[in-house]
């Protein structure tokens, strides 16, 4: 921990760090984004969870407010106060995302601090960094605001009692459901944590639910698996924290296609609210439907009550089940949400994201939404984690989750600031 928290204040690669001058003034909201990622990875650790894009979510919308709110040209987020004339954005900027992260993660504060100083000092000292300071604070306080009373941490408890078909722990760890609370989150942009529910599992008894536990019980399985070497490290490109390589590679991509500040923060308030919103989504369809992973499913099919399926009690899966139910994968319902977020505001299906992973030590290229949502997808098949069901129909959530909030918000604004009604619903061609 020690030396995680260490690497607090170099988290923004050297090239954020260079670029941050008078000619891009956008490095700042990369570099608060980068100590926003380091932040929350270093405080949860690898919580096999949706929670780091809750908190990316509430720092990206305030920043998002801290720019928009200064240099204008979009609907603020759940807010009417524009800010002053010849404020500085970035110092704006770097205020808001250091605000809200003191406020939910205090342990941090010295190593923020120190990140937020070198930040200002980077600025002009004068009326216009102070005026962006200013608003930047009162950024943060309405998003701190907004969340007062959300639902984070409650209680929520999860009462299904096992049976055929229904989520129970899973081996080695036989870890609880982790943070159901989840669920029952208020979002930061949908009605509410059901509004894109998507239908249940197929039944035990269906073609459908024994032509997904074949499949996974083939191609997921630890060892024997069907699976060629490119879909294994497929499998673990996308095992580790899929909220940290989005971040990676947003930065990336801005940083490269040299987005001003406000497109900047548009981009990362657009991909980071919805990703939000697809936790919460994912999490209420776990809560709901309470399916078993294909682990149990495995292990307990002489219980289906499905001739087409066949127990093995000794089948693992290539890599560990997380403690939450199957349907829907989080994996797939975020990166489908963050596809869809990518192609509302840059207007094309062509995403240009270089994605990196951790966990192979590799990057990847993909240009086009529909091979990152297809990518993702296998992976957790052939992972042995998820069946193709719930991988699909967590797919399917997740870009209607995006599409609605672009929809809603992030939206440009007349020369009066008034907003246009929301835009009519179009086929999306990144949709599986």
């Amino acid at each position: 921990m020690a030396v995680a928290l260490g690497t607090l204040t170099a988290a923004t690669s050297p090239s954020d760090a260079d670029t941050r001058t008078a000619a891009d003034p956008a490095a700042v909201v990369r570099e608060w984004n980068a100590i926003a990622t380091d932040t929350i990875k270093t405080s949860l650790g690898p919580r096999p969870s949706g929670q780091a894009a809750i908190w990316e979510g509430f720092v990206s919308v305030a920043v998002y407010n801290a720019v928009v709110g200064i240099e204008g040209g979009y609907a603020l987020y759940e807010w009417r106060e524009r800010g002053p004339a010849r404020a500085s954005a970035e110092a704006a900027a770097a205020t808001a995302a250091h605000d809200v992260l003191v406020t939910y993660f205090p342990a941090f504060q010295e190593r923020l601090d120190t990140a937020y100083a070198d930040s200002l000092a980077a600025l002009p000292a004068g009326q216009a960094r102070d005026r962006g300071v200013d608003y930047g604070k009162r950024a943060a306080a309405r998003i701190v605001e907004l969340r007062e009373g959300d639902g984070r941490f409650a209680d929520v408890p999860f009462t299904a009692s096992p049976a055929p078909g229904v989520w129970r722990p899973t081996p080695p760890a036989f870890q609880p459901f982790i943070d159901t609370w989840l669920a029952r989150l208020r979002p930061l942009l949908l009605v509410s944590p059901r509004q894109f529910r998507p239908a249940g599992p197929p039944a035990l008894s269906s073609a459908a639910y024994a032509e997904d536990v074949r499949e996974v019980q083939a191609m997921g399985r630890k060892t024997g698996s069907g699976r060629s070497a490119r879909q294994t490290e497929t499998a673990l490109f996308f095992s580790g924290n899929l909220v940290e390589q989005v971040q990676s590679a947003v930065r990336d991509h801005a940083a490269r296609h040299r987005l001003g500040i406000v497109e900047t923060a548009r981009l990362f308030a657009a991909v980071n609210a919805s990703a939000t919103d697809a936790v919460v989504t994912a999490w209420d369809a776990k809560l709901h439907y309470a399916s078993w992973r294909p682990i149990t499913a495995i292990h307990l099919a002489d219980t289906d009550g499905n001739p087409a399926t066949t127990a093995d009690p000794a089948w693992e899966p290539l890599l560990p089940t997380p403690p939450h139910p199957d349907h829907v994968a989080g994996h797939t319902t975020v990166a489908a949400a963050v596809a869809r977020a990518l192609t509302g505001v840059l207007g094309t299906s062509r995403i240009d994201l270089h994605v990196p992973s951790q966990v192979t030590g590799t990057t990847r290229f993909y240009g086009s939404a529909d091979d990152l949502n297809r990518d993702v997808a296998d992976a957790r098949v052939w992972g042995g984690v998820h069946t193709r069901t719930a991988d699909v129909a967590g797919c399917r959530a997740g870009s209607d989750v995006a599409a609605w909030a672009l929809d809603h918000y992030f939206q440009p604004v007349a020369g009066d600031g008034t907003r246009p009604s929301p835009r009519t619903r179009t086929a999306r061609p990144d949709r599986p």
